[in-house]
């Protein structure tokens, strides 16, 4: 009863947050702030914090549940969108990143969402050797490259409608209150910067410690297969913005398109093994 009562008290506290700032923070975000200070925080977003800590309750509840990690489908999707939530949170302490949170209406949608997934879609089979260093590394590497590239997305995403608000600058003054485009595309390459690295380390040590990782010597499957194709589109993005200076839509694309992969990847491969074919 109790466990169930978290889930409910994030999943409400989720909407809550994310309809005020749907209602009443998108026109009072500041447009000039010095880099070099803190700003004062409205007191919502430290209530962000309230969900974000029950979430985290009930990842714990429902992964470690006996011996072994049960990491199925459900806790995989509502585990990275919780740490997508936290790390795009957290960056608004910091004065040159909180105009960028303008996504925390959406973000706190998709984590009311993610939230239920566990109890919708719950872990059948415990993942094995999750005792070993090797593993709680790569699982750790693995999250966090997916929760920034996820990062990327969205900020891809509102690039996008930053873009057409220049040609129609009648659109919702939320968008005016962004930083410029330029400086919105820098961030976008450096947050794509932080999540190529660490898809590198992820697939590398899947590559090396495959057999003390997972019991096994690597296999060529689907999610091998998507995941050394999404690091190539993000390779082949990152070496188009040095070499050519890729950046706009081009840069939008290519991030969009890697992401998709990543998520046919992983997410892709267990909604198919688990949920298709009850494995």
């Amino acid at each position: 009863m109790t466990s169930i009562l978290t889930y409910l008290a994030a999943f409400l506290l989720y909407i809550l947050i994310g309809w005020y700032f749907w209602r009443n923070m998108w026109n009072s975000l500041p447009s000039k702030i010095d880099e070099r200070e803190f700003v004062t925080v409205n007191w919502v977003h430290y209530a962000m914090l309230a969900p974000l800590a029950l979430h985290a309750i009930t990842l714990y509840q429902s992964m470690f549940i006996g011996a072994g990690l049960s990491f199925g489908l459900g806790n995989a999707i509502s585990s990275i969108v919780w740490l997508t939530a936290f790390i795009y949170w957290f960056s608004g302490f910091f004065s040159r990143l909180q105009g960028l949170q303008t996504l925390v209406a959406p973000i706190a949608a998709a984590a009311a969402i993610a939230i239920l997934l566990p109890l919708v879609f719950p872990s059948v089979k415990p993942l094995e050797n999750t005792e070993l260093p090797a593993f709680k590394a790569h699982l750790l590497v693995a999250m966090m490259a997916y929760s920034l590239l996820a990062i990327a997305a969205l900020h891809a995403l509102l690039m996008t409608a930053v873009e057409r608000h220049l040609h129609h600058p009648a659109a919702h003054s939320l968008l005016t209150n962004l930083p410029p485009l330029l400086v919105m595309e820098k961030l976008l390459f450096r947050i794509i910067w932080a999540g190529f690295v660490l898809l590198t380390l992820t697939l590398l040590s899947g590559v090396v410690f495959s057999k003390e990782v997972f019991g096994q010597s690597l296999t060529f499957s689907h999610k091998t297969l998507f995941g050394f194709i999404s690091w190539g589109v993000f390779a082949a993005l990152l070496i188009g913005r040095q070499l050519y200076g890729w950046r706009g839509r081009v840069a939008i694309r290519w991030t969009l398109a890697g992401f998709v992969t990543l998520l046919l990847a992983y997410i892709g491969s267990k909604f198919v093994l688990e949920i298709i074919l009850n494995r």
